[in-house]
């Protein structure tokens, strides 16, 4: 059993990673507070005193598991000859790290059109990050007259990223959420259309 005088801090480490675990393995839905309780060999009502329910247990691993794909993108921020490095990464770093996280994430197509606020702040969170990581290569472009200057660097970099959004979003249709075969297919179609933009910006 997991001592009751282990450091609060610690004991929450150990539940989200083993929830985790559980839910990458296994998925949401597919996972009860009973299964992570039991891998922790830890009370039901222990679990409970720091998690009320699985989707705040659920939002908590989320948000570091978000806090963790921020991290990869950052670590690298600014070690990138051009602009075409950059958006390469960012898509292939975003790729890899749906493939390698694909369950955990069913939650979303669970829950795609009624996904709690939490979920969305994390989401935004993510989302935001990506731009800063392309506006700054963008700035970094202009100055050294790599790219034509621009008015608005972070309106373009939105406008992009739906597009590479869209991409994901047309080729399933009916989900918001793509399904694991078609990842591969939409890495490559993102890379395609991110050249098509470079290229519009550069010459």
């Amino acid at each position: 059993m997991i001592q009751t005088n282990e450091p609060q801090d610690i004991k929450k480490e150990k539940i989200l990673g083993a929830a985790y675990n559980r839910f990458l393995h296994y998925g949401y839905s597919k996972t009860t507070m009973n299964e992570i309780a039991g891998d922790l060999c830890m009370s039901k009502a222990l679990l409970y005193y720091y998690f009320p329910d699985k989707s705040q247990l659920y939002i908590d691993v989320m948000r570091r598991l978000a806090d963790d794909y921020i991290k990869l993108l950052f670590a690298k921020a600014g070690a990138f000859g051009n602009l075409k490095e950059t958006f390469e990464f960012q898509i292939n770093t975003q790729h890899e790290f749906m493939l390698n996280n694909y369950n955990f994430f069913d939650f979303f197509r669970l829950n795609e059109q009624n996904l709690p606020d939490a979920i969305w702040e994390i989401v935004d969170q993510v989302h935001q990050s990506e731009k800063d990581l392309l506006v700054n290569a963008i700035n970094a472009g202009v100055e050294k007259g790599e790219i034509r200057p621009l008015n608005d660097a972070v309106e373009i970099v939105e406008l992009i990223l739906e597009a590479l959004h869209g991409v994901s979003t047309f080729s399933h249709k009916k989900t918001m959420f793509p399904s694991k075969e078609h990842l591969d297919d939409i890495r490559k179609k993102r890379l395609l259309l991110s050249d098509i933009f470079i290229k519009g910006l550069t010459h």
